[in-house]
């Protein structure tokens, strides 16, 4: 998704995501809805929507008649929910293995090749958008409305920590492999193999865990420093 196509809202949370993320606001920081106004040029309807965005995925916190607070990251809590993301999702790819419709397969596949361009781009930023895309025609091809409202509830919280595996070496050219494997699978009508090709690609394991576990502590090492 090109820069001119998001939205005021979207360009403000994503800024405060790659702040939050690389340790620039640390857990702890009050938000200033004012100074964000002025120095995103915005209402403060963009900036009151970004904050609930920021809400829903856990990177911000609200204290009544105190203000908008960034949050302190819980590395468990956040293994926990890639662990039942990866479930839901190996559901859905399980679903939309048996389910799928010719249409639906094309849309899939476009989107696939949109993540390919950005891929071979080097352009994380286009990857990440185009990858929410991917995932949600997976989804809907489920054909099943409760678990892919379900998957998309949890993908909203996990957004800004899928995005953050994507800044570590060879993530996105990985992921595109593993986004082949998927496509493979759902065209061939084979279930099984879908439902553990995405529950692969979601779970965090292995040297992913390492990798995962480092970024994250690297995002609250600013609070442990001495003052």
């Amino acid at each position: 998704m090109a820069e001119s196509k998001r939205s005021n809202a979207q360009r403000l949370r994503d800024s405060l995501e790659d702040d939050i993320i690389n340790g620039r606001r640390v857990p702890g920081e009050r938000l200033d809805p004012d100074e964000l106004g002025r120095t995103f040029n915005v209402s403060r309807t963009p900036v009151r929507e970004a904050f609930q965005q920021l809400v829903a995925s856990g990177l911000v916190t609200v204290s009544p008649k105190k203000g908008t607070f960034v949050a302190k990251v819980g590395i468990d809590q956040l293994i926990e929910m890639f662990e039942v993301m990866a479930e839901l999702e190996g559901m859905c790819g399980r679903l939309a293995a048996r389910r799928i419709s010719d249409p639906e397969l094309a849309e899939l596949q476009a989107a696939h090749k949109r993540c390919e361009a950005a891929a071979h781009a080097g352009d994380t930023d286009e990857y990440y958008y185009e990858n929410e895309a991917f995932h949600d025609c997976i989804y809907a091809a489920s054909h099943n409305t409760f678990l892919a409202s379900e998957a998309r509830q949890l993908k909203q919280r996990l957004k800004p920590y899928r995005r953050l595996q994507l800044q570590v070496r060879q993530r996105m050219h990985n992921s595109l492999s593993e986004h082949q494997a998927i496509v493979d699978a759902i065209t061939q009508g084979d279930a099984a193999l879908a439902e553990q090709a995405l529950c692969d690609h979601v779970l965090i394991q292995g040297e992913r865990f390492s990798d995962f576990v480092a970024s994250v502590r690297r995002m609250e090492a600013p609070i442990s420093q001495p003052g």
